[in-house]
């Protein structure tokens, strides 16, 4: 037996709960991993608290995210005891997930954890920190060069946002950072931006085209912050998409991709390749400095899963949330 957080439905009657479960109620998988950690993403918070249909299939152990150690393994690329993290492929939503003391899933799911990181580390990072760099390399990728320009993250204070500014500002880019929170400008600054400028300046409907303030984005909101952005992004810019948390919805007009030849990339962490994520951890272990990951995290354990994931959604929490699955 062993914790776990689980979510059940039984008609409309929505229920979240910490309990103990058997090993043998876990899904088919070649390889059991003993969790250490696993971490409070936004996706988690709204399948825990049901406010939007994340989960497809019950019950359901929440979590798209864990780091820890292989358990047993038919899976010749995965031996017993070695350290492996894994972000994303449905587990949370229609695969049980990470916030339990065990996981049974599919090896090609795995990537092995770098030797820099501890599995705490890696969680402070997650799937956030991991579709960060997955945002970065699309900008390098395309020639966004730090001395071709500024580049705008959204939702700063935020997991991937949080991130996002810790590793450009390293990598030489002038990063402005933009936030709803501004009692957080010093938390901001810390990171590394150069600028911050408030939400509000993005949040409303804005016009087709507007004077040309960055020539890359990192946006986890989407909606009138997403098209803004677009707006104001210098010629032959590349706009990265990844969230949205700010709505689905995407009020633009073509006006910057035609007259300033602007490309809007969309960033997939879930399906991600294999050889992708292995890129992006690698570069996680280069470019991230560990010092200001600490700054970043909070840390708690199952027993406060539930408030959290309001706290989260609510805008009440910076940065990211570790989940001790032991405590």
């Amino acid at each position: 037996m062993f914790k776990s957080i689980l979510i059940n439905k039984v008609d409309s009657d929505y229920q979240v709960s910490m309990v103990e479960i058997n090993e043998s109620s876990l899904p088919e998988g070649d390889v059991v991993v003993d969790v250490e950690y696993s971490s409070l993403n936004y996706k988690d918070a709204l399948a825990i608290t049901g406010k939007s249909p994340v989960v497809r299939r019950f019950p359901m152990i929440p979590g798209i995210d864990f780091a820890g150690t292989v358990a047993s393994s038919s899976n010749s690329d995965f031996n017993v005891g070695m350290p492996v993290v894994l972000n994303g492929w449905g587990v949370g939503e229609t695969h049980m997930g990470g916030l339990a003391q065990k996981a049974r899933i599919n090896g090609e799911w795995l990537v092995p954890l770098p030797e820099v990181f501890s599995a705490k580390q890696a969680m402070a990072i997650g799937t956030a920190g991991y579709t960060a760099m997955l945002c970065i390399l699309a900008l390098e990728k395309n020639g966004i060069t730090p001395e071709r320009g500024k580049i705008l993250v959204t939702g700063a204070t935020g997991g991937v946002g949080s991130v996002a500014v810790t590793i450009l500002s390293k990598l030489g880019y002038q990063v402005v950072a933009l936030t709803g929170r501004p009692e957080e400008s010093e938390y901001v600054s810390s990171l590394g931006a150069a600028a911050i400028i408030d939400r509000s300046e993005l949040s409303a409907p804005g016009k087709a085209i507007g004077k040309e303030r960055w020539i890359g984005v990192v946006d986890v909101v989407g909606s009138h912050v997403l098209a803004n952005a677009c707006a104001s992004t210098a010629y032959g810019g590349v706009v990265t998409a990844c969230g949205l948390a700010g709505g689905m919805d995407f009020p633009a007009t073509v006006a910057p991709f035609i007259l300033r030849g602007v490309s809007l990339i969309g960033i997939d962490s879930v399906m991600c390749p294999k050889e992708k994520r292995l890129e992006a951890w690698r570069r996680l272990g280069q470019d991230l400095e560990l010092s200001k990951l600490e700054n970043i995290t909070n840390e708690i354990g199952l027993s406060g899963i539930i408030q959290a994931a309001d706290d989260l959604l609510s805008g009440k929490i910076r940065g990211r949330i570790v989940v001790d699955v032991n405590q």
